[in-house]
């Protein structure tokens, strides 16, 4: 039986860009849940409206940790790819497109949850804040809005599911010790 090995510092993300990472796929799960947990209640129920809540404030945070890791990402050394030299191309390509696509659901899904209830001509509050309003009240593009929101969040759960089935395929099919870059601690077993 092999033992855990230290990944070596090089070949990892920095500890503030992991931490983040796990942080928002918490987030990221609590989103999707409480969206799909609202329908639990029955329309207009106090406890539906504070999932609903609950979801935008999720949502927002997401938008915040979005900036905070986009910054961290520039301002952290890249761990060199893990691949053989014969496919890093194409799957350098694959995984840019798909975090670029990752990073552009992320930031624009609150933005259009914003916008939605700001053309609802709702009030919109986060931790006690009353945000200002992106736009003028109008139903057509409310529901526009909130049919781009609902689409892209189905969208979503097919670019995570495939960012988590790429993960994988990395450490099982591969074997090359992707997962090692994001590992929690300072650990983390070889491929």
């Amino acid at each position: 039986m092999s033992h855990p090995s230290p990944t070596p510092p090089s070949f990892r993300y920095s500890t503030a860009l992991v931490a983040i990472h796990w942080f928002m796929a918490l987030l990221l799960v609590a989103v999707y849940a409480s969206i799909e947990l609202r329908v639990l209640f029955p329309k207009g129920s106090e406890p539906r409206e504070l999932i609903k809540t609950l979801h935008f404030l999720l949502g927002l945070g997401v938008l915040l940790m979005v900036a905070l890791r986009l910054a961290a990402r520039v301002s952290s050394p890249r761990p060199p790819p893990t691949s053989p030299p014969d496919r890093d191309v194409w799957m350098e390509r694959v995984a840019a497109a798909g975090h670029a696509s990752l990073y552009l659901l992320m930031a624009s899904m609150p933005v259009l949850g914003w916008l939605s209830l700001s053309a609802a001509g709702k009030p919109i509050a986060f931790f006690g804040l009353q945000l200002p309003a992106l736009m003028a009240a109008d139903k057509t593009w409310a529901h526009d809005l909130k049919a781009m929101h609902e689409t892209l969040g189905t969208v979503g759960y097919w670019l995570i599911g495939s960012h988590v089935m790429a993960a994988l395929g990395h450490q099982w099919v591969l074997k090359d010790g992707l997962l090692n870059r994001m590992a929690l601690g300072r650990q983390a077993a070889a491929g």
